[in-house]
């Protein structure tokens, strides 16, 4: 009884893990970058992967890397994100992502100071393809505790 009862269960198991499933193939893999030349400097690149849905959305999660320099002062902050998107039929896509960001901000005479801090970015770009180009605006911006100068931002997203 016991050698049945195994082959039944080797046997669903089989056929259970067999199935093709079509979870990677609605995965994608990319994220943004931030190139800033001139009287601040500024390089940031945010992987992420998101996994689309059948009627337009899209969920994933990333990380993020920013670095900023400006006269004597920089900033190194590190972020993690959740990212929601929603693709319409006239290439416009629209955004929420929530982030959380761990800055260290050093002056010259090696002051300082660290934070963490949310954002909420709500955005709004243009879709081709794989690559996405648009703005967004950070709703929990507060001058005091973040380190951008605006809750504004440009958009650049691909996702391959």
């Amino acid at each position: 009884m016991k050698k049945i009862i195994v082959l039944i269960f080797s046997i669903f198991s089989l056929t259970t893990f067999s199935q093709k499933t079509d979870f990677w193939e609605n995965v994608q893999f990319g994220g943004g970058f931030t190139l800033g030349f001139g009287n601040q400097t500024t390089v940031g690149i945010s992987p992420s992967a998101i996994y689309n849905f059948n009627n337009g959305f899209a969920l994933g999660a990333g990380l993020g890397y920013l670095y900023s320099e400006i006269n004597d002062f920089s900033t190194t902050a590190y972020s993690t994100s959740i990212i929601s998107l929603y693709q319409t039929k006239f290439n416009i896509q629209l955004s929420g992502e929530f982030d959380y960001y761990f800055a260290n901000q050093k002056t010259q005479g090696l002051n300082t100071f660290n934070s963490n801090f949310p954002a909420l970015h709500l955005g709004i770009a243009y879709n081709q393809n794989r690559f996405a180009i648009g703005i967004r605006y950070d709703v929990l911006y507060d001058e005091n505790k973040s380190i951008f100068a605006s809750p504004i931002s440009p958009v650049f997203r691909f996702y391959f």
